[in-house]
């Protein structure tokens, strides 16, 4: 995968990931991976649902759109303070202006009453997160093979962002 990974990269934009996490731990070590994978994303990080909920639809001191896009893709924890990931999801699903984003949630959960509450919540994917750093980086790279080579997302550009 890796020699693929290098060949399709040729000509791909940086996807536009907002990483919802409020564990500082897991924060350093998502950007630090995704800093070392083969292709390139633009992160941005907020730390709450609310945060996330307002990053999204551009309200409070993220109203800038060119320094805070509208996310190709949303990376969700689950347990998360003022809002859980649960209530996000729900929220962005039922907003015809967000309900498009293609949301993965990423958790150590392994619970599976969250899994299925996830994808009935309209997740596109359910990744636990790997205890070890090797195997996160890994699950990176297949994730961003997935989403940069195998997967056409929306523009998110012209649907409103």
């Amino acid at each position: 995968m890796a020699d693929t990974l290098a060949e399709t990269n040729i000509n791909r934009l940086p996807i536009d990931i907002l990483l919802v996490e409020d564990d500082e731990a897991d924060i350093g070590i998502t950007l630090r991976v995704f800093e070392k994978g083969k292709l390139k994303n633009n992160i941005y990080v907020v730390r709450d649902g609310q945060e996330a909920l307002d990053f999204v639809s551009h309200q409070g001191q993220y109203q800038d759109k060119e320094k805070y896009p509208r996310p190709d893709l949303i990376l969700l924890d689950i347990r998360m303070p003022k809002m859980d990931g649960f209530e996000v999801l729900k929220r962005l699903k039922v907003d015809p202006g967000t309900n498009f984003i293609p949301v993965v949630m990423l958790t150590s959960s392994r619970n599976e009453e969250d899994v299925v509450k996830s994808y009935t919540g309209g997740a596109a994917s359910y990744i636990p997160k790997p205890v070890s750093y090797d195997d996160f980086a890994k699950a990176v790279d297949a994730f961003n093979f997935y989403w940069h080579i195998i997967n056409k997302l929306p523009d998110s550009k012209r649907r409103g962002g």
